[in-house]
């Protein structure tokens, strides 16, 4: 089974800012996760750095992000930046790439009509006008036709791996898949043909975390999730999530966050 950091949002078409994507809570973004939607990224303040497929690196103004959905990702971009965010389901009309794509735009032509594409979408959200799902798709085509303009126009094409690199997309693609199985990193190892050491060196190479680290944190995203926005009992969360007993799990949370899963479930609805 699969959980994603995003289940709380139903799957249609909608734009956002980076604010309300994070709904207040930095860990959403920040923390290794994927999303059931692809997302467009669009920064048009402030600098950062993003890490997609255990791949890091740095975000800045007018940057393009394209995130397939299921894919392991994270986002840090700092209180001072602005930026709009595209969700969209898969499997429908609007085509999206399958890989991620990182686009900086310099020309101010093709920065001025993806803005006024997402800010014209904004509006139509905001009005829930009659047709305003036909509306938001018929935008929501025309950006990813921008954005496959742009690929072509920045030249984006396979672009050459290093082992390392290559080591950790795999990683990566394991732990998301696997990561509420309980497994310890040392099997994932052993599923890629490599010790945990190479695999740990690689990761802080590519990532700038340990193997370890990475899948703690996809997990610990996907409990604060589910304590914080779900209703499951607390030892059925730590179950779906492959720890032994709650008490382990407990403690993992609080280790992780200073507070226990249910002091941040009643933080969590006292703040709704």
């Amino acid at each position: 089974m699969i959980l994603t950091g995003f289940s709380f949002m139903s799957e249609k078409l909608r734009i956002l800012t980076l604010a309300q994507w994070s709904r207040g809570a930095d860990w959403r973004v920040e923390l290794p996760h994927s999303s059931p939607c692809h997302a467009l990224v669009w920064i048009t303040r402030g600098q950062g750095r993003f890490t997609v497929e255990g791949l890091r690196r740095g975000l800045g103004v007018h940057n393009a992000l394209a995130i397939p959905a299921g894919t392991l990702f994270s986002l840090d971009t700092g209180s001072q930046n602005f930026g709009l965010v595209c969700l969209i389901p898969p499997g429908g009309p609007v085509l999206m790439p399958d890989t991620p794509q990182h686009l900086r735009v310099r020309e101010v032509h093709a920065q001025a009509e993806l803005t006024a594409m997402l800010d014209a979408m904004q509006r139509e959200q905001a009005l829930a006008r009659p047709f305003n799902d036909e509306a938001l798709q018929a935008h929501a085509t025309l950006m990813t036709v921008w954005l496959r303009r742009a690929m072509i126009d920045h030249g984006v094409a396979a672009q050459h791996k290093t082992a390392a690199e290559r080591l950790i997309m795999a990683y990566c693609a394991l732990v998301e898949r696997d990561y509420a199985s309980g497994k310890p990193m040392a099997e994932y190892a052993r599923a890629l043909g490599v010790t945990p050491t190479h695999l740990t060196r690689s990761c802080r190479q590519c990532a700038g975390l340990t193997a370890a680290e990475l899948l703690t944190q996809r997990t610990l995203h996907a409990a604060l999730c589910l304590i914080e926005d779900g209703e499951d009992p607390i030892r059925h969360v730590a179950a779906q999530l492959g720890f032994a007993s709650a008490a382990y799990f407990s403690r993992f949370v609080l280790h992780h966050t200073g507070q226990s899963p249910s002091a941040l479930r009643k933080r969590a609805r006292n703040r709704d």
